[in-house]
């Protein structure tokens, strides 16, 4: 059977692929409303930038369900139930602010597992490491693991939304965060960008599949460059005494370090800066820039082979770099290319910029200001998100380029800053934060605005989503693990940062 993929059709007839084709402009909007789908035989609806309301109650659309079955005919189209649930869930989050987290997880922010030693023994907790524009780098653990513990800071959640009383009391309350005193850093500057290292799904039975360190990356300062770190997580963490030697310094650089990303099959991670790409082996400490261009390097991400990285530029490109070459004398034989590159002013005019490294320039992709957070999706290997500092916010097909975009999620908001781009564990959602403050969620495959609501004065420009750690690799393992994602009931959690605070937004 097909595997369905988002934005594309299959043609049994031609047994191949075809794009659904976005509304023509100029076009009747009532007569392009709705687009049919003939592989998931559901309906799509085009991006908009009002939030729409969920048109079937829980309660009809089990009614549907018992009438019909698993896939039934609703509003004009056939629909999933389970698709319609979860969208259903994901549209009346929770949401939660924990007392006391103020300025501490506006950079980075990622929650892992690891083992803890404590007076009672060893034991293992939920962990959240929060990096803040300070430089500080905060342990918070998540749940009865403070209780060991004379000396910390206790952050209590607070309900920040719904408005209704009855969808708040029908959700639990969230454990209560704890911050040890021993469990803070300083860096030597802004946190820049914090990336775990991959592990394998827990439902694989893999003995050594915890997380074992984490890529931690510092901005830079006026008086020096940024900082590579490697944060070490397997052994035991004793919260009662300092846990700065766990962190180890792997490569400096005299330029500022926007971003980074990590190679799961490899010891091998990529930074980007004011001058380009460089590839770091973590584990020799040597570097070799892959990349040379005068625009930033402000977000980056690797392919699911590790054989290609990503990079989006502050001009607004985004460009493919091989980086399976041979790395001894790499940067001596950078191929030098000139890319055309089209403004989004009035002209529109053709324009030109040149950068060094081993890319395919028929891949670039041009959006209309600086980018600002890329994702791949791993379900799907040839699709990514990507996001600008203009509010543009669209998914890409690798493989067709040159067709633009294959779906736009209308609403976002954004003008200057670097917000990340959050997808939840099955893939089904997208969640940023906004310029305007707002919190907002879609659907990966429909485009459609969930959610939007705000609760902080400050946007949220860090998340995370509760989900089991990924691994990539052959081909079964990827298979098995597809099939347990989207064979799961999910629980959606997903931690948010901002110089508000940190939240908690949590879907029963």
């Amino acid at each position: 059977m097909p595997q369905e993929l988002p934005g594309l059709y299959y043609d049994a007839e031609k047994n191949r692929y075809f794009p659904i084709k976005p509304r023509i402009p100029g076009s009747s909007s009532h007569a392009s409303q709705f687009q049919k789908n003939p592989l998931s035989n559901s309906i799509q609806v085009e991006a908009t930038k009002l939030c729409p309301q969920t048109k079937a109650p829980t309660s009809r659309l089990l009614h549907l369900r018992e009438l019909n079955g698993g896939a039934f005919t609703f509003d004009r189209g056939r629909h999933s139930f389970q698709e319609e649930f979860h969208k259903l869930q994901a549209s009346k989050p929770v949401i939660w602010r924990y007392r006391g987290t103020d300025n501490i997880s506006d950079s980075a922010l990622e929650q892992t597992q690891i083992d803890t030693q404590t007076l009672e023994g060893q034991m293992e907790t939920d962990v959240l490491l929060a990096g803040s524009i300070d430089g500080s780098l905060s342990f918070l653990n998540v749940g009865k693991f403070g209780q060991h513990f004379e000396y910390g800071l206790t952050h209590i959640p607070d309900l920040v939304g719904p408005s209704t009383k009855v969808e708040a009391e029908s959700n639990e309350t969230p454990r209560y965060m704890w911050r040890p005193l021993g469990a803070s850093l300083r860096m030597s500057s802004r946190i820049s960008c914090m990336k775990l290292f991959e592990k394998c799904p827990t439902f694989t039975n893999n003995d050594d599949s915890k997380v074992r360190r984490a890529l931690i990356t510092t901005l830079g300062s006026e008086t020096s460059g940024g900082y590579v770190y490697i944060l070490n997580l397997l052994e035991p963490v004793d919260f009662s005494s300092t846990v700065d030697q766990r962190l180890h310094a792997v490569a400096s650089f005299n330029y500022t370090i926007w971003t980074a990303d990590f190679n799961s099959h490899t010891s091998r991670a990529v930074i980007g800066t004011n001058i380009g790409a460089s590839l770091v082996n973590v584990e020799r400490g040597t570097s070799v820039w892959v990349c040379r261009t005068k625009s930033d390097v402000l977000a980056q991400q690797f392919d699911q082979t590790g054989n290609l990285v990503l990079c989006g530029l502050r001009n607004g490109a985004i460009v493919t770099v091989d980086v399976r070459e041979n790395q001894d004398g790499l940067s001596a034989r950078l191929m030098r290319h000139r890319v055309p590159y089209f403004s989004s002013g009035r002209s529109n005019q053709k324009q030109w910029f040149e950068l060094k490294g081993h890319i395919y320039p028929s891949h670039t992709i041009y959006m209309p200001s600086s980018i600002s957070s890329l994702v791949s999706l791993q379900s799907y290997d040839q699709y990514f998100l990507a996001s600008s500092m203009d509010g543009s916010m669209k998914l890409y097909d690798h493989r067709l380029t040159k067709r633009g975009a294959v779906q736009s999620y209308g609403g976002h908001v954004n003008s200057h800053t670097r917000i990340q781009l959050g997808v939840d564990q099955s893939e089904r959602f997208v969640v940023s934060g906004g310029g305007d403050c707002y919190l907002r969620l879609w659907s990966i495959k429909s485009g459609k605005l969930l959610f939007e609501d705000k609760f902080s004065d400050s946007a949220p420009t860090t998340v995370c989503w509760q989900r089991a750690e990924r691994c990539g690799g052959r081909e079964d393992e990827k298979q098995r693990y597809k099939e347990h994602l989207f064979g799961q009931n999910h629980n959606f959690g997903a931690w948010l940062g901002s110089r508000g605070g940190l939240f908690y937004m949590h879907w029963s």
